[in-house]
């Protein structure tokens, strides 16, 4: 009983952030190899995208409803992304990671770096480009961002968000929510490949998928009252804290 809360109260804060910005698995997934340490790791990995794509499709329904996107690229771009999660999860069962387990902290820096350094960056929602041009580069987006999730994963919300704000010229409101859609695709297509493989707990993820349905309804709603500004702030503290963790991840062994 106590897992269940310990990993019910880790899940609602991932959906808070997860809805503000994405890196809710920042949070869950740590919590739950603390508190299943003997398990299989695909098996904890399955779990937490069997609870984090309802809060992350919630999330998705809730920033439409109040926010402007644009469906006609949004829907290819997530189509893409399904696509290239696909192709990441097929490529990491022939290539090992290593490599960008080991760039990843450096890629993420400058990703922060570029944003503080651009302090106009994602505060006014002027899009660069329309129609099938706007569609093409989501989708590029899409595509790509989605291998990475599919191949290797830490962060992708955020990568989202930063390349919608840096290539398409959104704000960071609309680019989160934007980015929402995107990310619900390749959790979809991560998701599928657990099931398929018997890597996940359903009573498990039944239980956080409720605080994490919980937790983005609240960060979805503070975002949209608080604006662009609010969501910046929370981009800026998710990448710092993933540079620190990813680091951790990849040199604390070496």
């Amino acid at each position: 009983m106590l897992d269940f809360v310990t990993v019910g109260l880790a899940s609602l804060m991932a959906g808070f952030v997860d809805a503000v910005v994405g890196g809710g698995g920042l949070v869950l997934v740590p919590a739950l190899f603390s508190v299943y340490p003997g398990a299989a790791p695909a098996t904890l990995f399955g779990t937490n995208k069997g609870a984090a794509i309802w809060g992350t499709a919630w999330s998705a329904v809730q920033y439409a409803r109040r926010v402007t996107v644009p469906w006609s690229a949004l829907v290819p771009a997530a189509l893409a992304a399904l696509l290239g999660s696909f192709g990441g999860a097929w490529t990491v069962t022939q290539v090992s990671p290593a490599g960008l387990r080991l760039a990843l902290p450096f890629i993420l820096a400058g990703v922060l770096a570029y944003t503080l350094v651009r302090k106009d960056l994602g505060h006014t929602h002027m899009p660069r480009f329309a129609g099938r041009h706007q569609a093409l580069v989501a989708s590029l987006i899409g595509l790509g961002i989605g291998f990475y999730d599919g191949f290797f994963g830490p962060g992708t919300g955020s990568f989202f968000v930063f390349l919608f704000v840096r290539l398409l010229g959104f704000d960071f409101l609309h680019a989160s929510a934007s980015a929402k859609f995107l990310n619900t695709a390749t959790n979809a297509a991560a998701l599928l490949l657990f099931v398929l493989k018997g890597h996940i707990w359903w009573q498990v993820a039944a239980v956080m998928a409720v605080a994490n349905v919980l937790g983005s309804l609240f960060g979805t709603r503070m975002a949209l009252a608080r604006g662009t500004g609010f969501v910046r702030s929370m981009f800026v503290l998710v990448v710092s804290l993933l540079i620190l963790k990813t680091g951790w991840d990849a040199f604390s062994h070496s």
